[in-house]
């Protein structure tokens, strides 16, 4: 790999992974890289609103930017869009970075790197939309590995020596509420049966029949959203699952999924966060590829039917014939054995 080589050590550094709840989860080993190659560099962050909660107050972290970039698709908003992005353009351009990071990969982006100035503005040479315009120093990523030593590349490429992979703290919230849920049960496995690609989600009566079969209760988390999908598996699993989702901010769910026995999951946020903690997950793949995104580590399993179309990698299909050829059964029989005896 070729090196980039650096004037002198850096002091500031800026890293911009706006989202989404995976990928900022699949980036704190490059953080974490990063501050043991330069522990005495001031790194800053651009996230996006709604998950700052995951990494606001981390050590390796002096600062974030917070960033609406929900609402920066809306064209009724954009005077209001207009005036957020100049006064960032021009905070980022006073902050005098030595190094910004584009890990996102997008128009917008690539944008912000552009408005940082900084002498080293470095990115992947498949980034989208034209970001890589913007980028000083281009990095080879790959596609067919996961996202996790992609990230890692970077950090490879500024001299940085990556020996082992460490996913460093996440921040959780132990308070009345996560301690009388914790309380109730010695132990619980937690189902996430959400995801932001509709295509991703194993059916919810199919969650509710693995629940009825797990030998603990199951702790359904997810967001408002995904209410909807968790009261249909509570009435299908006889008893044995328990809605949480949309009644725990992010710091809680995390709390609860640390506590798991084991979690299974879609190709999701969350599922990522188990792997992270070193929770076993049991994770259910369809149109995405889990070499790519699937949870890092050992301590996972992962259920595919074998079709001929998967991966295809869309966000959502009129005929989810792979989601839909996962059965109950598989799943349950990829639980590993000691997890699921009593």
């Amino acid at each position: 790999m070729e090196q980039i080589k650096l004037k002198r050590i850096p002091k500031k550094i800026l890293i911009i992974k706006p989202s989404s709840l995976g990928d900022i989860v699949h980036s704190l080993p490059f953080l974490d890289a990063l501050k043991t190659c330069f522990p005495k560099a001031k790194i800053d962050w651009v996230v996006a609103k709604g998950l700052e909660d995951l990494i606001e107050g981390h050590t390796m972290i002096d600062k974030l930017w917070v960033i609406n970039k929900d609402r920066w698709k809306s064209a009724r908003k954009l005077p209001e869009n207009l005036n957020e992005f100049k006064a960032l353009y021009r905070g980022l351009r006073k902050e005098s970075y030595d190094i910004a990071i584009d890990l996102q990969g997008l128009l917008r982006s690539g944008l912000l790197m552009k408005a940082t100035n900084a002498p080293f503005r470095i990115g992947f040479k498949e980034a989208k939309e034209g970001s890589s315009f913007f980028y000083t120093h281009r990095v080879a990523g790959e596609r067919n590995i996961h996202a996790v030593d992609r990230y890692l590349k970077i950090a490879e490429a500024l001299g940085c020596v990556v020996e082992e992979v460490r996913f460093p703290m996440i921040l959780v919230k132990e308070n009345e509420n996560v301690g009388s849920i914790k309380s109730a049960f010695s132990e619980y496995a937690v189902l996430v049966p959400g995801a932001r690609k509709i295509a991703n989600r194993w059916p919810a009566e199919k969650y509710g029949r693995l629940a009825s079969m797990l030998p603990v209760k199951s702790l359904i988390v997810g967001s408002q959203s995904d209410a909807a999908i968790a009261d249909e598996i509570v009435k299908t699993s006889e008893g044995k699952a328990i809605s949480l989702a949309g009644k725990t901010d992010l710091r809680e769910m995390i709390s609860i999924i640390r506590g798991a026995r084991y979690v299974v999951s879609n190709d999701t946020g969350p599922m990522h966060i188990a792997a992270a903690f070193g929770i076993p997950v049991i994770a259910i793949f369809g149109p995405a590829n889990p070499v790519r995104t699937g949870p890092y580590g050992r301590n996972n399993v992962i259920v595919k039917a074998d079709v001929p179309c998967s991966p295809c990698y869309k966000r959502s299909c009129k005929k989810t014939i792979c989601m839909d050829a996962v059965s109950v059964d598989m799943v349950y029989n990829a639980i590993p054995k000691h997890l699921k005896g009593a």
